[in-house]
């Protein structure tokens, strides 16, 4: 009764949310996770590659091979992969708790402390100027948690492997060809919703402390905060699950789809092989035929070059404004989800109006798609004009005072930043020299003897004169920043990037739907999944992740690694890492003209069951909208 196109396309669009949702969840917390497994941001790209070698390995197989088998359950099957995700990626959290540095912020464990002050001394002062070398820090199973992140991105790949080449087939082979655009727009709407729910409920995890049950003594604001990024994946777990359990009862054919199915296999629209017994020669006959088709092979290429551009800032983003304007990790990922997708979502709703109402030609819909990437390159290279200068000159702490606290052997302090009286930030207290601590009439931890302050503001330091005493004083924390107006700028041109770029998503699947012979639909899905993971998916996250670790200046270095980034050089890197990503961009709309010159011929909506129409169309455009949409990285 329920196995309906509309009932399909509400739990396929739901599962599509809850999908999207983990994997931008993944995205928001991706800071959090480095911080507390001190993992470098090259690293991180190295895990987020897990999601695309078993898809692009998924897309392939399970696009030919489950044609003809039952394919709700095998989407049923990939939704139980995510669950797996879930509690697997969680589980890390269980397995090693909130962690030293986090209780150390806590005043549970300062109470601790003050009652064990005669066992911890020594380890409380290491904040100090230190006579001697102090040891690294040990960290016992460091590779540990990176290898279950990995495994966690691996088996989520597999998952959205078979979300999309399979679950798009089946639903355009179970729908009519008039009702393609609004069931193709609300599935993406429901699948735009995805990301920005998944960054809000991070940004709700995160504005909570890594163990709730504890009170910090610092607030999220400050860059050693550590949130609950373990709650949200639980939350997701319970209802994906739901939603597998679902799409496992759909049939293996909607009952709707039977009638029109027949009629159209009589009226021989319908390709003999998808009938044959499916082999390895078939699978390469039908690569051969891909790969002579002009519009398939310009977009494989340009959505290539668009997904390494800009899949950097999918990922990236929520680090790139904490770091940039200086925002706490929850508000980062707050305008990341809910404020930047939503235009996303507008874009994707006012896309699927606009076709379904004027039915563009081919032609038309893939000027837009191109138009679209020299649009984003005029935003990314905005971008660059949007610095703060406070952030900026943060970056000098990195070498204040470094000749002058290098007799206090900071080499494995740990990230403490203290705010001095003229306003610069120090890395620690013993970067600044520091040799004393008090709490002053605020009950704030007030840093004293710092000779490397007072060095740094006057040639002659004088002991007797009570200034240069002031002078030797800092206050616990980094000194306050001010980059409101410049982070609300930058928020509004990724707002104007999202909505436009949302609004190719739907002219780009109907171009790929349209574009091939129907015996190809499915392994020109996985094909095309497999080039962009080659070029783009698997390469771009760990070219940008050494990228940002390029221009780190402050690591948490261990006794086995360098650690996690603390601070970087904001200037540099903000040149850098848009220009680049501009150049990728703007070269796939250079490919994307190649299409609209060869768009000519395609039709679209033309429905006439004797029509023939030449395979010579632009499948890439749909990669480039499944992977931006959902799997990494939407405009």
């Amino acid at each position: 009764r329920f196995a309906t196109e509309k009932m399909y396309v509400i739990i396929y669009g739901i599962g599509g949310c809850l999908l999207s949702m983990s994997l931008a969840y993944f995205s928001g917390t991706i800071t959090t996770l480095e911080k507390r497994y001190k993992i470098p941001t090259k690293m991180s790209g190295v895990i987020l590659v897990g999601n695309d070698i078993s898809m692009m390995l998924t897309s392939v197989l399970a696009g030919y091979y489950i044609h003809r088998a039952h394919r709700p359950r095998w989407i049923a099957f990939g939704f139980f992969t995510i669950v797996l995700f879930c509690l697997l990626t969680s589980s890390l959290h269980f397995m090693y708790g909130p962690g030293e540095d986090a209780l150390k912020l806590t005043r549970e464990y300062s109470g601790f402390q003050n009652l064990t002050a005669n066992a911890t001394s020594s380890h409380t002062d290491q904040k100090l100027c230190m006579k001697e070398e102090a040891g690294c820090v040990k960290e016992s199973g460091i590779w540990v948690p990176q290898v279950i992140l990995f495994a966690g991105q691996f088996i989520s790949g597999i998952g959205v492997g078979l979300f999309w080449s399979v679950g798009v087939a089946y639903m355009d082979d179970n729908t009519s060809k008039a009702k393609s655009p609004a069931l193709l727009s609300a599935t993406a709407f429901l699948r735009m919703l995805g990301p920005a729910i998944g960054y809000s409920l991070a940004s709700v995890c995160l504005r909570m402390y890594i163990d709730p049950r504890l009170e910090p003594l610092i607030k999220p604001g400050d860059p050693r905060w550590i949130g609950a990024w373990w709650l949200g994946w639980l939350v997701l777990a319970v209802f994906t699950f739901l939603i597998a359990f679902l799409m496992f009862l759909f049939p293996k054919e909607l009952p709707s789809s039977k009638a029109r199915r027949l009629k159209l296999a009589l009226a021989g629209e319908h390709d003999p092989a998808e009938h044959k017994d499916l082999s390895v020669g078939d699978m390469l006959k039908s690569v051969k035929r891909l790969g002579r088709n002009k519009i398939f092979m310009y977009n494989t290429f340009a959505s290539s070059f668009y997904l390494f551009g800009y899949l950097a800032y999918w990922i990236f983003t929520p680090k790139y404004i904490e770091t940039q304007y200086r925002q706490s990790a929850a508000t980062a990922t707050l305008a990341t989800g809910s404020v930047a997708l939503t235009f996303s979502a507008i874009g994707v709703l006012l896309s699927g109006y606009v076709v379904s109402k004027f039915k563009p030609s081919a032609r038309a819909m893939a000027a837009w798609n191109a138009l679209v990437d020299f649009l984003t390159v005029a935003a990314v290279v905005g971008y660059v004009f949007i610095g703060c200068e406070g952030s900026d000159q943060l970056g000098s702490m990195a070498t204040t005072g470094d000749s002058c606290s290098a007799s206090c052997h900071c080499e494995y302090v740990h990230y403490a930043p203290i705010c001095s009286p003229n306003n610069v930030t120090y890395i620690s207290a013993c970067h600044a020299g520091c040799t004393g601590r008090s709490k002053d009439a605020l009950g704030r931890t007030l840093f004293t003897g710092c000779g490397c302050i007072a060095a740094s503001n006057t040639t002659e330091f004088d002991r007797s004169n009570p200034l240069s005493l002031q002078l030797q004083s800092a206050v616990d924390g980094a000194c306050p920043v001010d980059c409101t107006q410049q982070f609300y700028i930058f928020l509004a041109v990724m707002c104007f990037l999202k909505l436009i770029g949302a609004s190719s998503k739907s002219t780009n699947v109907l171009i790929t739907l349209r574009c091939i012979l129907p015996a190809d639909k499915s392994l020109a899905m996985g094909l095309t999944g497999m080039v962009a993971c080659l070029t783009a998916l698997i390469p771009s996250p760990i070219f940008f992740g050494w990228l940002l670790d390029k221009y780190c200046l402050v690591w948490g270095k261990t006794c086995s690694n360098k650690g996690n980034c603390w601070l970087y050089d904001t200037h540099s890197l903000r040149y850098t890492f848009n220009l680049v990503a501009a150049f990728f961009i703007f070269f796939g709309g250079v490919l994307n003209i190649a299409v609209w010159l060869n768009a000519k011929d395609l039709k679209v909506f033309d429905e006439a069951p004797n029509e023939k129409q030449k395979p010579d169309g632009n499948f890439d455009n749909y990669s480039r909208i499944s992977t931006n949409d959902v799997i990494k990285a939407p405009k």
